[in-house]
């Protein structure tokens, strides 16, 4: 097991935000969160990469306690990607990726051909290798996005912690992000807004509601119309695509007259 998470649980003052939170993702696994806005999604992926500390429960990490670990043997092991990535200062793209390389280096190291040869090749990964020289603060919200995530590929870590990574992407790039993760074959942990995406990607989903996990299990257990409905109030019809064989989700208006179809919770 790589990680495993037992009750825990993190409050906002007096709102309790994550509640007796339990999961696990085993080695290789790409596993997702998923939930309506506010679910605790982001606030369970925060307390693991120690933007936040939780009120109470356990985190082992390869049977380590991960909040015991210095930051720079957890930098070692988990690359993070967030929601909010503003960088204070102007930087160029490539200062940012190679700041990826930080948790390999003492403190005054230099980069070394090594480390620049790893930025480079993190930067064609993501299609980004012409803006190299660009200032990061002039990108697009998407193009800053792709850099921050070329820096985790830089990081050279076997373990993501990844917060809705293509929110602010357009589809070719969400599915490109998606499908270079996949191949870099490591051990995946990703909230995900859109359940077309996660049923494509995810090998088992946990649905958090209120803060709690309500559901878990493979994309064809959890993502039926009824499930749907129950969390996102929201009708649904459910189908298995023949070139993915992957369960695809489509979305019914009331105005379709939803509840006459046979996904009527």
């Amino acid at each position: 097991m790589r990680l495993q998470i037992e009750n825990m649980t993190f409050s906002y003052g007096d709102r309790k935000a994550i509640d007796d939170i339990c999961l696990n993702v085993k080695e290789g696994e790409f596993v997702g969160l998923i939930g309506p806005n506010g679910s605790g999604k982001s606030t369970v992926l925060k307390n693991l990469y120690r933007a936040l500390s939780p009120d109470k429960g356990t985190v082992t990490f390869d049977g380590e306690n991960l909040f015991a670990l210095s930051h720079k043997k957890a930098a070692l092991k988990l690359g993070v990607v967030g929601q909010e990535n503003d960088v204070p200062f102007d930087f160029l793209v490539e200062e940012i990726v190679a700041m990826g390389r930080s948790p390999h280096k003492k403190f005054f190291d230099f980069d070394t051909e090594q480390d620049k040869n790893i930025v480079r090749h993190a930067l064609e990964h993501l299609g980004m290798e012409a803006m190299a020289k660009r200032n990061y603060l002039h990108l697009s919200g998407g193009e800053k996005q792709r850099v921050i995530i070329a820096r985790v590929v830089a990081q050279e870590t076997d373990f993501l912690l990844l917060d809705e990574p293509t929110n602010h992407l357009d589809i070719s790039y969400q599915l490109q992000i998606f499908d270079f993760v996949k191949r870099l074959g490591v051990t995946v942990l990703s909230a995900i807004h859109d359940l077309n995406m996660a049923a494509l990607y995810c090998d088992r989903i946990y649905v958090l509601k209120d803060g709690k996990v309500i559901l878990r299990g493979t994309p064809e257990e959890v993502l039926t119309p009824r499930n749907i409905f129950d969390v996102y109030g929201v009708r649904s019809d459910i189908s298995v695509h023949p070139a993915t064989g992957k369960v695809a989700i489509t979305y019914l208006p009331e105005a379709l007259g939803g509840a006459k179809h046979s996904t009527t919770p």
